[in-house]
């Protein structure tokens, strides 16, 4: 009498957590074609509004200011009451505030629009790594964040070749209308399918939560000022503080840059403004990948450190050649090389902050994040003055001098010593 060759095993591991994934790369992809699409519009935006440089610094400031203001909060939030209700309620809000971007009129009103818009975008990426803490294991997600980003690099490439035909066709304003629906679909697509953890899902099985480990189940809520006496938590800050100088240079000022200083035309930014993120997207995954297996043999420490330090490094090295070469061409791909550099550090630096915040890993990137935001809004506001008063090269040069004040703050960032004592 044969028996069943199936009684007695295990079921096998269910995967739900490949369509989270899927829903936080489109979450990334939506992000950033809402976010940088006002790169690409930005010559026509400032023709049309009569905007100077100056002036459009302080239009990327007001958006990076609110962004940066509300990242902690908006990462607390996702930790406090759970990403399926935070998320929602950010995307909503960030789509109505693209399509008002299509209304403005003038500088003033432009100024609070975008500054409401960032303020309704913070969160996002802390609550993606709220995500990524309670539904990956830690040996997956460092890959997991690569995923993440590079999402939002190819929504920051695909967001020429869509914005230009579209203003070619119908207008600046055009472009905000269209983008604003991307964002509400993925809203309620996204309420109806996700659960803050994995133990809520129907169709996640007891081998997948097993893969999972502790994250997927609830744990308790863990207060912010814990995070304030760690060293670590404050390298961590200046890592991503320096960091955002050149990262947001590269998201709204690309544009601006080639086609002023080295005489693009209009029908020939999109390749050259969609380049550096296509590259940066293959950066991400391939950095996230590689982080993950270094720190299977090397561990936690060094597996996150020399990707950071390397990457960032880097780009700042390359942003520096740019400058020394004068064939246009030549220069604007080692610039678009230097952001897939930068790029490199980018899952890494997410990853360590679920590795050293657990439970508050939304509060630790919000954190993290808004250091980084008031780099932004430094290089905006300064950078705009300093184009006007003295050419673009100077403050691209100072940029590239931020890259190696991150990488020299990777020395004190320490991911195997968790920011907050494990609760007993």
């Amino acid at each position: 009498m044969s028996g069943d060759p199936q009684a007695g095993r295990e079921p096998a591991p269910s995967n739900v957590r490949r369509t989270v994934m899927l829903g936080l790369f489109l979450l990334s992809v939506v992000t950033y074609l809402d976010r940088v699409c006002i790169n690409s519009a930005a010559p026509e935006m400032q023709r049309d509004l009569g905007l100077s440089n100056a002036q459009w610094g302080m239009v990327v400031a007001a958006f990076l200011a609110a962004y940066g203001l509300f990242e902690v909060p908006g990462g607390w939030l996702g930790d406090r009451f759970g990403p399926r209700l935070i998320l929602t309620r950010i995307v909503v809000w960030w789509s109505g505030f693209t399509a008002l971007t299509g209304v403005v009129r003038g500088y003033v009103q432009l100024l609070v629009v975008r500054a409401l818009f960032g303020a309704g975008e913070a969160g996002a990426y802390p609550n993606a790594s709220c995500v990524v803490s309670r539904w990956f294991p830690p040996q997956q997600r460092a890959r997991a964040q690569g995923i993440v980003f590079m999402a939002s690099r190819l929504g920051g490439a695909l967001s020429p070749l869509l914005v230009l035909p579209l203003i070619a066709n119908w207008g600046w304003r055009s472009v905000f209308f269209v983008f604003s629906v991307l964002g509400i679909v993925w809203a309620v697509w996204w309420w109806k399918f996700f659960r803050d953890y994995p133990s809520e899902k129907p169709g996640v099985n007891a081998a997948e939560i097993a893969i999972i480990g502790e994250g997927s189940v609830k744990r308790g809520h863990v207060p912010l000022a814990g995070m304030l006496r760690s060293g670590n938590f404050w390298a961590i800050l200046g890592v991503y503080h320096f960091f955002c100088y050149a990262s947001n240079w590269y998201l709204f000022w690309t544009a601006s840059y080639l086609s002023s200083e080295k005489g693009w035309e209009a029908s020939e930014l999109a390749a050259y403004t969609a380049l550096p993120f296509l590259l940066a997207g293959c950066a991400d995954w391939l950095s996230g990948s590689l982080s993950d297996r270094l720190v299977n043999r090397i561990g936690l420490t060094w597996g996150r450190r020399i990707v950071g330090m390397a990457g960032i490094g880097t780009a700042g090295a390359l942003i520096l050649l740019s400058l020394a070469i004068e064939d246009r061409i030549a220069a604007s791909l080692v610039l678009a090389l230097g952001f897939a550099a930068s790029d490199v550090m980018l899952p890494v630096a997410w990853a360590v902050c679920v590795d050293v915040g657990r439970e508050a890993s939304g509060s630790v990137s919000g954190a993290m994040n808004t250091a980084g935001q008031i780099g932004g809004v430094v290089m905006s506001v300064g950078y705009g003055a300093l184009v006007d008063s003295y050419g673009w090269n100077l403050p691209l040069g100072l940029i590239a001098c931020s890259c190696f004040v991150s990488m020299l703050f990777w020395l004190k960032v320490d991911p195997s010593k968790p920011l907050l004592r494990a609760r007993s």
